[in-house]
């Protein structure tokens, strides 16, 4: 079957993509600017078209932990949630972690400390890919761009948390959850059936089989640090297997942008009018956020003079570009606070200040 073409918002895409991916189940609670993927899902009536259950929790705190109990019946689970939602989640993540089960978190990211604000902002960077709860964990995360790998990205995380036994995010903002585009949705894909369930979920202790314990918890501490020992080597494989990222008019390039998400769709309009006035600018654009493109933009550094990261937020990502050079070359950060979007004009006055003239 052919991709269906419809325009959506991002958040209704998301939604959309997690039915047609043969989710089992979503559990939410609604804040400003990711309410539409619960209100859509809703609205859709997904227990009818695939059996697919949706159920607003009455916390962000219940609904990740109703996460944990479908994923560890081998189930595709997910959520979605805002920034301050999303910190409620992170002892619930620390644990799904733990017990390497897969699911989906959706994060459409607003601005803080607090309770900030509900307009779009990329400052939960550190909390996504730095750890945000307790312990050694690290979360698969995805970032798009667009509206079209708004609903792409779905089925990805869930192959990838599938596949690593771990959680997976879509690190989103307001200005793509909220933006319209037209996009390609892939057919409906039936969700599985208890003969396909992954052998370690737990689906009720059948004749002649042993019973399967799903935890976080080792006492004996020699235990415990083999679990950690196993899921940082998961970790590495993650590193070397499954980097996402590209790389626009880097070829010839003199300097690099860094960005994602909403930032690099403004960063790519920049590297246009830098082209226009002569100068020689490219984009590189993260799609895996962890595992991040650290040897990917430690080559880049061999041929550029110098980098800017460009965030909404006063500046995180911009530790990982400057790890990954290694002092290579100069790296600075540009960044809008509070809600507030940079324009293409900005970024490339900052290109210029910053790095070309600085």
């Amino acid at each position: 079957m052919e991709r269906e073409l419809k325009l959506m918002k991002g958040n209704e895409a998301i939604a959309e993509a997690a039915i047609r991916a043969g989710a089992d189940s979503y559990f939410g609670y609604p804040i400003t600017p990711q309410s539409e993927i619960m209100e859509y899902l809703m609205a859709q009536k997904p227990h009818e078209r695939t059996g697919m259950v949706v159920l607003q929790a009455e916390s962000e705190t219940a609904s990740i932990n109703m996460v944990y109990g479908a994923a560890a019946c081998g189930k595709k689970s997910m959520t979605s949630s805002s920034s301050p939602g999303v910190s409620l989640m992170q002892e619930g993540l620390s644990y799904i972690a733990g017990a390497e089960l897969p699911c989906l978190v959706v994060n459409v990211q607003r601005g803080g400390p607090g309770l900030g604000t509900i307009q779009p902002s990329q400052a939960d960077y550190f909390q996504t890919v730095k750890g945000g709860g307790h312990g050694d964990y690290k979360l698969i995360t995805l970032a798009p761009s667009s509206v079209q790998e708004m609903a792409d990205f779905v089925k990805i995380a869930f192959d990838l948390a599938f596949k690593y036994r771990n959680p997976a995010m879509i690190l989103s903002d307001g200005a793509i959850g909220q933006m319209m585009e037209k996009v390609y949705l892939d057919p409906q894909v039936p969700r599985m059936k208890e003969e396909e369930l992954p052998s370690w979920g737990t689906q009720g202790k059948k004749k002649g089989q042993d019973h399967k314990i799903i935890t976080s918890l080792e006492l004996e501490s020699e235990k415990q640090e083999k679990v950690n020992l196993r899921i940082q080597a998961k970790y590495r494989q993650l590193e070397e297997e499954e980097v996402r990222f590209e790389a626009i008019s880097c070829d010839d390039a003199e300097y690099i942008f860094v960005a994602y998400g909403t930032s690099a769709r403004i960063c790519q309009k920049a590297v246009d009018m830098a082209r226009e006035r002569g100068y020689k600018v490219g984009l590189f654009r993260p799609i895996t956020l962890y595992p991040y493109p650290f040897k990917q933009l430690n080559k880049l550094a061999d041929q550029v003079k110098g980098m800017l990261s460009v965030e909404m937020s006063a500046g995180q990502m911009v530790e990982d570009v400057r790890l990954a050079v290694n002092g290579k070359v100069k790296v600075e950060h540009f960044g809008r606070l509070g809600g507030i979007i940079h324009s293409p004009d900005e970024v490339f006055n900052a290109l210029l200040n910053k790095i070309i003239g600085g």
